[in-house]
Parts: structure tokens; C-alpha cells; sequence
């Protein structure tokens, strides 16, 4: 185990392209976004310059980033440290969530042909193997891959754009509740799947609507340690 607290194996390579302190930053919030690092754990510069292999500069220069974001706290004669979100802000963007993901799942059944139905289909089946391995990440991964796989088959740029400015977040508040959502998330992505072949556009909506609901209300649930 790390000193930081870092899951041996987590730390991301850095990408060559690019500038370091970009690299830096995606991979910093990639730790974040799948709780590697932890709501409220502190961050050290020097540490986690050193598991990244880079000088403190780019460290800091991304905490910086991540504060101005939203994903880090960065609190006087303290230090850096991961965001504790409040209920209210993870329920204001879950909702926000699923009015663009219902639109999305309407288009979808509207626009959709057999190619797109098949694509979501082995995503599906992904999805219910991760969920049958106990493999938490693999299961977030690709529910955020279903996901955007009906966004892109939705066709519009605008709402893709919306929905992508918040992805990231919706990943956070679904890491700690995927075990629960567990095999039901998936049986509710196979009605989904069922609802766009039909090509009935209300019925897509509505269970797009109740599947995102289902993942709000497990989040307020949840363990408060989680």
C-alpha cells in the first residue's frame, strides 16, 4: 500500500503526448473519479509527484486545476485533499443527469438501426460478466461505455456535449453504489436495449427516466462511509 493510500496498481501511466502537466492532471483525475483516491483524503505534492513519476510543478499546477473544478479542496496552512461532495450536489447533478439521458434514450429508439442494437447488446453482455466476476471497475467502466454508446446513438451533438461535461461526475457517485446496483443496473439496460429495437421512443424514455432514478435514490442510500 502507498502512503497516499493508493490501491498498489492504480497509479496510471502517463501518456507521452501532450503537456506533462495535462498528463497530470487526467491521471490525477482519473484516481479521483474512481476513488483510488478518496472524498477527504489528503493529497501530498511530494508523494504524489513521486508515484507519478514528475517533479512537484505539474502536481501542483493540476491541484490547481482540480480546485478550480470542483474535485479538490485546497484549504489554507492545510494542504490539497479529494472533495467530500454534499448530498445536494451529488442530487443536483444526478438529476440533471437523467433529463439529458431520458432525451438521449428517445432519440435513440427514434434513430437507431440493427448495427447500434448490437453494439449495445455486447456492451450488455460485458456489463452482466463484470457484475458476475465482482469486478467493480470493469462494471463502472462499461456502464459508463453503455452510456455513452446511447448518447452516441441519440445523434445529437448539443446533448452529447451537455452529457460529457458530466460524465466524469456521474462515475464518481456511481463507483461506491455499483456492487449494489449490481445485476438489477443491467437487466434495466436490457429493457433499454429492448425498448429502442421496438423503436418505441416513449417506453425508452420512460425506463431511461426510472433506471437513472434507481441510481439516485441507491446513492442517497448508500452507507455514509462510502
Amino acid at each position: 500500500m502507498l502512503s497516499t493510500g493508493l490501491p498498489q496498481g492504480s497509479v496510471p501511466k502517463l501518456e507521452r503526448p501532450g503537456p506533462l502537466r495535462d498528463r497530470v492532471y487526467e491521471a490525477l483525475l482519473e484516481l479521483i473519479t474512481t476513488r483510488a483516491l478518496q472524498p477527504g483524503q489528503h493529497l501530498v505534492e511530494s508523494e504524489l509527484a513521486g508515484h507519478l513519476g514528475v517533479s512537484r510543478q505539474p502536481v501542483r499546477e493540476a491541484l490547481q486545476r482540480l480546485n478550480t473544478e470542483g474535485w479538490v479542496d485546497l484549504r489554507p496552512a492545510q494542504g490539497a485533499f479529494v472533495h467530500e461532495p454534499t448530498e445536494a450536489e451529488a442530487d443536483q447533478l444526478l438529476t440533471v443527469r437523467t433529463l439529458l439521458e431520458a432525451e438521449a434514450a428517445r432519440l435513440a429508439a427514434a434513430n437507431t438501426g440493427t448495427s447500434g442494437i448490437a453494439d449495445l447488446e455486447e456492451l450488455c453482455a460485458e456489463g452482466e460478466a463484470a457484475v458476475a466476476a465482482d469486478d467493480v471497475d470493469a462494471a463502472v467502466a462499461t456502464n459508463a461505455r453503455f452510456h455513452a454508446k446511447v448518447m452516441d446513438l441519440a445523434g445529437n451533438t448539443v446533448l452529447a456535449e451537455l452529457a460529457a461535461q458530466v460524465d466524469r461526475r456521474v462515475r464518481w457517485y456511481y463507483t461506491p453504489v455499483a456492487r449494489q446496483r449490481g445485476q438489477q443496473s443491467w437487466i434495466e439496460h436490457r429493457d433499454l436495449i429492448a425498448a429502442i429495437a421496438a423503436r418505441d421512443e416513449q417506453r425508452a424514455t420512460e425506463v431511461m427516466r426510472t433506471h437513472t432514478e434507481h441510481t439516485r435514490r441507491t446513492y442517497h442510500a448508500r452507507p455514509r462511509d462510502q
